[in-house]
C-alpha cells in the first residue's frame, strides 16, 4: 500500500455478502517491522514473535489491579526491538495502566497490584533483585502533556535527568546537541538554549522531553498521547521524530487519533473493556492487517468509529 492510500475494512451483512465501507483519511506509511522478524506461530494468530535475540520487551499473562478492582486481564504482548506499537482503544480500556506497567510507575500508585510477567532483554523488571531506577533509566517515559522544568533552561531540561540519576554526561554541549537533534528540535533552540524551557510552544516543549529522555540512552521508550495537546504541525513533528527515533529504540505509543496509529506504528494492539469488565487486549497484529483485515468484529467496529 503506498502513502496515501485509502484503506477498506470489511463489513459482513449476510454470510454471502461483503460491504467494503472505505476510511480515505487512514492510509499505513510504515512497514511492517524494522526488521522484526516474525515465526509461522505469530502468522497463524497475528501477533508479532520476534527472532532470539531481537525481543525488546514482552508482557506475559498481565494482571492488574487498583485496589480489589481487576483493570487489566491476561495481558500478553510482544514488542520487537527498533519498531513502533501503537495501542489503541476507548477511552477507560487500561492503556495508559498498562504502559505505566512497563517501567513500574504502576506500582507508584496507593492500592495497585500486579500479576504477570514484564520482561526486558528477557528478565522480569519486577524481579526482587531488579533496580527500579535502572529500569526506569531504560525505559523512558514521554507523558501527555509537556512537562519541562519550568525553573530550568532549555540545556539543563535536557541534562537533569542525567544529574537526577548521579551519571556521568561527559561532553555536555555535545550531548545537548545530540539529544535535540534526535529530538527533531536543535535547529528552532541552538541559539537560545540558556533560555527557559517555558519559553518554547506546546509542541516545543514536548520534543524538549524527549530529548530530556533521550539523555538517559533508554532502550524502549513510552508514550502516553504525546500529541493529544498539540495543534496539527507540532503533531507531525513529533510524528517525525517518532520515525526516526525507531531506528534505534523500541517505541510504545498510546494513542486515540487512529490516523496516527496508522502513520507511525509497525504493529497496533486493541484494548477493550466491555459492560464492566476488565480490559483485555482484543487483537494484536501489524498495523496494515488491523487496519484493513481485522479478524474480530469487535476491532472493525472501532477502526471505523462506530464505538469508541
Amino acid at each position: 500500500m503506498t502513502p496515501g492510500q485509502g484503506i477498506g475494512v470489511s463489513v459482513s451483512n449476510s454470510s454471502s455478502d461483503k460491504e467494503v465501507v472505505s476510511i480515505p483519511a487512514i492510509s499505513v506509511d510504515r512497514p511492517e517491522g524494522n526488521g522484526a522478524a516474525t515465526n509461522s506461530a505469530s502468522q497463524a494468530n497475528g501477533a508479532p514473535i520476534a527472532q532470539h535475540g531481537s525481543r525488546e520487551m514482552e508482557a506475559q499473562n498481565l494482571h492488574v489491579w487498583f485496589g480489589k478492582n481487576l483493570v487489566l486481564e491476561k495481558v500478553d504482548l510482544v514488542f520487537p526491538a527498533n519498531t513502533v506499537t501503537a495501542l489503541i482503544g476507548p477511552s477507560g480500556c487500561g492503556k495508559s495502566t498498562f504502559i505505566r506497567t512497563l517501567n513500574r510507575m504502576h506500582e507508584l500508585i496507593p492500592t495497585a497490584a500486579l500479576a504477570g510477567k514484564v520482561l526486558l532483554d528477557g528478565k522480569d523488571i519486577y524481579s526482587p533483585d531488579v533496580d527500579v531506577t535502572q529500569i526506569r533509566l531504560k525505559v523512558g517515559m514521554v507523558f501527555q502533556k509537556p512537562n519541562p522544568f519550568p525553573a530550568m533552561s532549555i540545556r539543563d531540561n535536557v541534562l537533569s535527568g542525567l544529574r537526577l540519576a548521579k551519571l556521568p554526561s561527559g561532553d555536555k554541549e555535545t550531548l545537548v546537541e545530540e539529544c535535540l537533534t534526535r529530538a527533531g528540535l536543535w535547529t528552532e533552540v541552538k541559539d537560545r538554549l540558556s533560555q527557559p524551557a517555558l519559553a518554547l510552544s506546546g509542541g516545543q516543549q514536548q520534543r524538549l522531553c524527549i530529548a530530556r529522555a533521550l539523555a538517559v540512552k533508554p532502550e524502549v521508550l513510552l508514550m502516553d498521547e504525546p500529541c493529544s495537546a498539540l495543534d496539527p504541525g507540532s503533531t507531525l513533528k513529533i510524528e517525525d521524530t517518532i520515525n526516526y527515533l525507531s531506528e534505534s529504540i523500541t517505541i510504545i505509543i498510546v494513542t486515540h487519533n487512529m490516523q496516527q496509529a496508522a502513520r507511525v506504528s509497525n504493529y497496533t494492539a486493541f484494548f477493550l473493556a466491555q459492560y464492566g469488565e476488565p480490559g483485555r487486549v482484543i487483537e494484536h497484529t501489524t498495523t496494515s492487517q488491523i487496519f484493513s483485515r481485522p479478524k474480530d468484529p469487535r476491532t472493525e467496529s472501532y477502526i471505523t468509529g462506530k464505538f469508541g
